[in-house]
């Protein structure tokens, strides 16, 4: 390349666009990375960084300019404890900063942009079962998604694919099913399920205590993506030809009881389960891969225990650095306060 594309990734400060900065900078593009909030966990690749609230209109105008592909991954987004209790909020902020943003790409003569969907746009009636149908991109309608997270996906996938139709904008949409991995939030509320098991499994580990909370059951069904195949699979789909949404995600349906287990074995010790009312979502989803091996000619390589080792290990380690940090902390009041006065 004589010049560099150059890439927006909106929500560079979150788990996915973080490491997606990452991946593309790996690649040698020119990236710039907007959120509100810088990444968490290490320090941006990008080659810029704004902080900027995608709420509103002229934020969305400065994060496009001049740039070839955008990633439009920003999202007010968590886990299952976290979508079913705020959905006015979810509604009100993503669908701001969607609609903001494509029509800005447009404005600013965007080649192309891949927008982040979501597999809760699938219909509740149809993953009532655990040992349910994997969904098909086309199963998404009739409509009757997952709560406002999913409403709010669905309108924006539909937005996205007018802009393509009536103003000729090169969009793509991947439907994420389940990603997970290290450098993501791993506790306050908005944690999904992966992660939340690997930091009560580390807790169980390290305090010796080793019984575990989980919500429902534990038979709920899903299927779980690691973030090197979602990162690839992005990439494969925003240059290939395809025009409508895609699922990105694996195809191997565990309970959330096997999850537990699997990471249980990982930590090496053996885990109660004690169970509890909580939020759970629909009662079992998987993603249907025919068309993703089609198109991208690709599916995810990393198995769940390959992707979990890699995420445990992390979580374990901002635990202890948690824990240890708790306790110098501790050390430092009781050594004030048994100081003898002169």
């Amino acid at each position: 390349m004589s010049e560099k594309t150059k890439i927006l990734v909106t929500g560079a400060g979150g788990f996915i666009g973080h490491h997606l900065v990452s991946f593309l900078k790996n690649l040698d593009y020119w990236v710039r990375g907007v959120d509100i909030k810088y990444p968490d966990f290490g320090k941006t690749d990008a080659d810029e960084f704004e902080l900027l609230d995608l709420r509103t209109w002229p934020n969305c105008l400065q994060a496009t300019r001049g740039v070839h592909e955008v990633y439009a991954l920003a999202a007010d987004m968590g886990g299952m404890g976290f979508i079913s209790t705020h959905n006015a909020q979810i509604i009100h902020n993503n669908t701001l900063m969607n609609f903001h943003t494509i029509e800005a790409a447009r404005i600013n003569n965007v080649a192309r942009v891949l927008y982040s969907s979501s597999a809760c746009v699938y219909p509740i009636f149809k993953q009532k079962e655990t040992n349910v149908t994997p969904l098909k991109e086309e199963d998404a309608y009739p409509a009757e998604p997952e709560d406002a997270y999913g409403w709010e996906k669905l309108l924006t996938e539909r937005l996205y694919m007018y802009y393509q139709t009536d103003y000729g904008l090169d969009t793509k949409i991947a439907r994420f099913h389940n990603i997970f991995g290290p450098n993501g939030t791993w506790e306050g509320g908005r944690e999904k399920a992966p992660a939340a098991i690997c930091r009560k499994i580390a807790v169980a580990k390290l305090t010796g205590k080793h019984e575990i909370e989980v919500w429902g059951d534990g038979e709920q069904t899903r299927s779980f993506c690691y973030i090197d195949d979602c990162l690839e699979g992005m990439f494969r789909l925003i240059k290939s030809d395809w025009k409508q949404p895609l699922n990105i995600g694996q195809d191997r349906m565990v309970t959330i009881n096997q999850l537990v287990d699997i990471v249980a074995n990982i930590a090496g010790i053996t885990i109660k389960k004690k169970y509890i009312a909580g939020p759970q979502g629909v009662r079992g989803r998987n993603s249907d891969n025919t068309r993703l091996r089609e198109v991208l000619k690709w599916e995810p390589a990393i198995s769940l225990e390959e992707g979990l080792a890699r995420t445990y290990s992390w979580i374990e380690q901002q635990v202890k650095l948690k824990r240890d940090g708790a306790i110098r902390a501790e050390d430092v009041e009781i050594l004030a306060k048994s100081v003898i006065p002169e």
